[in-house]
């Protein structure tokens, strides 16, 4: 047989096991996985003392979102670039549906922007805002045509997004039947929008900066808003997904959840592993952190990654939403005005595996099964993503596991001017990765062609 890449002698990790053996990629496709590959003249890459996975899929990811009047800043080209450089061979970005207008519309706008420009392979989301029959007609069609995943947004009221109740109960009931899947922006409106007016006096924000963004936010607005999901997930029969899950509390009403039969899965994210909201207590940095839900404390942390360790926090994703220096600071001193978002598809594979497998809080195949295997799956994606088989798309991580990295935006593919995980030090990196069969970056440098990736359809059902 003839190859176009063969990949000698790393340890493949799969969500199941890890062994050693080669790789053959032909026409895009992992035709062969053995022992030993005979290169026959095929481009070869030696992949001794290294770990070879499945590609990262990032199942949440906002590029070129506009948001607080202006638009973040990595946009398709360059966010699925630096995505490239951190390991992510698969994105899944959103199209928001129009009050007024069509779900399908929403679909062909975003993929009008991101076709012919991104570097990697990606998928949507849509984003349901205005739900009527029009809208939940467009829904059956779309999964009918590969694509079966849809956001709503359980706050949101100013800026017309928010689903009420009703519309969830009536969205779950829709992919009881029809497979696809709901994901969910937890947070309780009413309350977070009381609370955030409390605090939204000239006196408290001399006071406390943007540490207002957590005092105005404290863990019960998400978790009385995931236990409200689960609960109309559970009566309908409906398939939930619950995004950039922040508190531990959340993660406990999951389980419970789970153990009762409720189809639920669950995702969190780095910032949420890795910092606390002591960041906003920095005068002069503090507003770059905010996001939405904001990062919460240790115990949040702790509580994160038991769950998944244990299995009831089934993926990681970033909810990258990159917003520069200068973006960032239209708060004017005013936490209601900060553009919510953060880079992190670059850092996402790193920094997990460091503080995760590391630090024994991930075992190697539970680091592959959040990162890349499980949305895979939840998602319709696999096994054309998320696995190293024979007749799986060649989307392949080449990790140096060894290689010490200090983060250091200056040194990323990404526009932004900071990084939330600035001068942490990690342990393991990215040395190639291939989307497709092609090598698309080395050593954190993008090496690829802009437009090398594709839209990718989806199948309903899709579970873990």
């Amino acid at each position: 047989m003839s190859f176009d890449l063969v990949i000698k002698g790393g340890k493949i990790v799969l969500s199941e096991h890890s062994f050693v053996a080669d790789i053959g990629v032909k026409d895009e496709k992992i035709v062969s996985v053995k022992k030993e590959i005979k290169s026959n003249g095929a481009h070869t890459l030696d992949a001794k003392g290294l770990l070879v996975m499945p590609g990262a899929v990032d199942a949440h990811v906002h590029l070129q979102l506009p948001f607080c009047g202006t638009v973040s800043c990595d946009d398709f080209e360059n966010g699925t670039k630096a995505a490239a450089c951190g390991g992510i061979t698969t994105l899944l970005d959103f199209a928001i549906q129009k009050k007024g207008e069509s779900l399908i519309k929403a679909f062909e706008d975003r993929r009008k922007e991101a076709d012919g420009k991104v570097s990697v392979d990606y998928s949507l989301h849509g984003g349901i805002t205005d739900w009527n029959e029009r809208t939940r007609q467009e829904m059956n069609d779309l999964v009918r045509d590969g694509n079966p995943s849809f956001k709503m947004f359980m706050i949101y009221r100013a800026q017309g997004w928010m689903a009420d109740d009703g519309i969830l109960f009536q969205g779950l009931e829709e992919t009881a039947k029809n497979g696809g899947t709901i994901l969910v922006h937890a947070e309780s409106a009413f309350v977070l929008d009381m609370l955030v007016e409390r605090h939204h006096t000239t006196e408290m924000m001399e006071k406390h900066g943007a540490y207002l963004h957590t005092l105005a936010r404290p863990c019960y607005t998400e978790y009385e808003a995931v236990r409200r999901a689960a609960t109309w997930a559970k009566v309908t029969g409906g398939r939930l997904f619950i995004v950039h899950m922040s508190a531990s509390e959340s993660a406990e009403i999951v389980r419970e959840a789970k153990r009762d039969g409720v189809k639920i899965w669950a995702e969190t994210c780095p910032q949420y592993l890795l910092l606390t909201d002591d960041v906003f207590k920095n005068k002069d940095t503090g507003h770059l952190y905010g996001t939405c839900p904001q990062i919460k404390k240790k115990h949040d942390q702790v509580g994160l990654w038991d769950g998944l360790k244990k299995g009831y926090v089934d993926t990681v994703g970033t909810d990258t939403c990159t917003f520069d220096t200068k973006q960032k600071s239209m708060w004017q001193g005013d936490f209601t005005k900060i553009p919510f978002g953060m880079p992190g598809v670059e850092t996402m594979v790193p920094s997990v595996f460091s503080a995760g497998v590391n630090k024994k809080k991930l075992s190697l195949n539970r680091f592959v099964e959040v990162v890349s295997t499980n949305p895979a799956k939840i998602f319709g994606l696999y096994p054309q993503k998320g696995t190293i088989k024979v007749g799986s798309d060649a989307d392949i991580c080449v990790f140096d596991p060894n290689r010490r990295v200090v983060v250091d935006y200056k040194n990323m593919q990404t526009r932004c001017d900071w990084s939330p995980f600035q001068g942490m030090k990690l342990k393991g990196y990215p040395a190639v990765t291939i989307s497709r069969g092609k090598v698309v970056a080395k050593d954190g440098k993008f090496v690829g062609t802009a437009g090398h990736g594709r839209f990718v359809k989806r199948k309903a059902w899709g579970k873990i």
